[in-house]
């Protein structure tokens, strides 16, 4: 026994020796995975060319970005801020110890923004809140010349203001259609947030048509969630291809930031006002004297009506045009030149679009009969600033 058990050890120890020496030299011999031959020299490699200089990349929006990036300027405007005086200041003794230099000192506010050159002339289009009481108006070019700007016009109603700088031929942007956006598209907004420079962002049109929103009087909003940001306003939203579909004016945030919510003023309005402006120095509205009222359901059942679209007239200006035509209150306001009145915003824009010393056609309901009226339309005043 005590032999056996000799042998067995010394059998053992020769294995493990064994295993030790194949585990060390050819460790493969113990893997239990293929092991593929070796190609020596033959062995090649294919390599990834490159992309030639100007070839568009998939999945890149490089060349809209290209395109449209010239065009977008960066704005920065200073005004005159002075601090209110304290009553002592106006005391004799006062002053005779401590002089003037404790007067009201004038100190200047800097507030900085977006815009776009829509002409090689040299007129750029921003928000009226980026310019408004501005004293001086600086752009900054993407080629990093420095010009003065003057204020051609601005119109408060939109947020849409017209500047102009003087110099030679300015690379202006190509105007793209807002009116054949879908929910769903690609979009790129550039401007300069936060001051950091030009900066762009991509997102998607999220809605069409936005009002309500109390931002500006007249609203019909591009809503995106390409991020927005302070800087951005005045800015260009671009389409896929880098032509202009709206210009970047608020943004829905808590917190200063980009939440995703944005919104842009469509071409086609913001085109409208910039000719008006160029041409006259001001936007030309119509207007026709009434003061109207949303129809709820509780209301459309007193009235009688089939549902809540139109307006009610719930009050007449004395000897304005709607007067002057016969409209009364309490009648409901159904289209406008054969286009249908959806809700008291709808309405807004369709008398605005109107021009004043034209005759309009009214559809209107009172009682239970329905007429057309003929206004001649009035020319909107404009909005009174308000009082500080």
């Amino acid at each position: 026994m005590k032999r056996l058990w000799l042998v067995f050890s010394q059998t053992a120890t020769v294995c493990l020796a064994l295993l030790f020496v194949i585990s060390t030299l050819k460790p493969e011999w113990l893997s239990s995975k293929p092991v593929l031959p070796s190609l020596g020299n033959s062995t090649t490699f294919q390599a990834v060319p490159d992309i030639p200089a100007g070839a568009v990349r998939a999945n890149s929006y490089n060349e809209a970005v290209k395109k449209a990036t010239p065009s977008v300027v960066n704005i920065f405007t200073s005004k005159e801020v002075r601090t209110p005086r304290h009553p002592l200041l106006n005391d004799p003794l006062f002053r005779r110890f401590f002089g003037d230099q404790l007067g009201d000192q004038p100190e200047r506010a800097s507030s900085l923004g977006s815009g776009v050159i829509v002409s090689p002339d040299g007129y750029i289009l921003t928000n009226s809140h980026v310019v408004e009481a501005a004293d001086e108006i600086e752009v900054l070019l993407s080629d990093g010349r420095k010009l003065l700007a003057k204020q051609v016009g601005n119109d408060a109603e939109s947020d849409l203001a017209v500047l102009r700088v003087e110099s030679g031929q300015l690379p202006a942007i190509t105007f793209g259609s807002s009116e054949q956006l879908r929910v769903g598209d690609i979009v790129l907004a550039i401007g300069n947030p936060f001051g950091v420079g030009q900066t762009v962002t991509s997102g998607i049109v999220s809605a069409l048509g936005r009002n309500q929103l109390g931002i500006n009087t007249f609203e019909n909003f591009i809503q995106t969630d390409a991020a927005i940001n302070p800087g951005n306003s005045g800015g260009a939203l671009v389409d896929a291809n880098g032509n202009l579909i709206g210009i970047n004016t608020a943004i829905y945030s808590r917190s200063g930031g980009s939440m995703g919510i944005g919104f842009a003023i469509p071409v086609a309005t913001a085109r409208q006002v910039m000719e008006s402006i160029i041409k006259t120095g001001s936007m030309t509205r119509g207007w026709i004297g009434v003061e109207v009222q949303e129809i709820t359901p509780a209301l459309a059942e007193s009235f009688k009506l089939k549902d809540t679209r139109g307006a009610i007239i719930a009050g007449v200006l004395q000897s304005g045009p709607a007067d002057k035509a016969g409209i009364k209150p309490g009648d409901v306001l159904l289209g406008i030149e054969d286009k249908t009145v959806s809700d008291p915003q709808n309405m807004l824009t369709l008398v605005a679009a109107l021009q004043p010393g034209t005759t309009a056609r009214l559809k209107v309901r009172r009682g239970l009969d329905e007429r057309e009226i003929k206004v001649v339309v009035g020319k909107r005043p404009k909005p009174q600033p308000e009082k500080q």
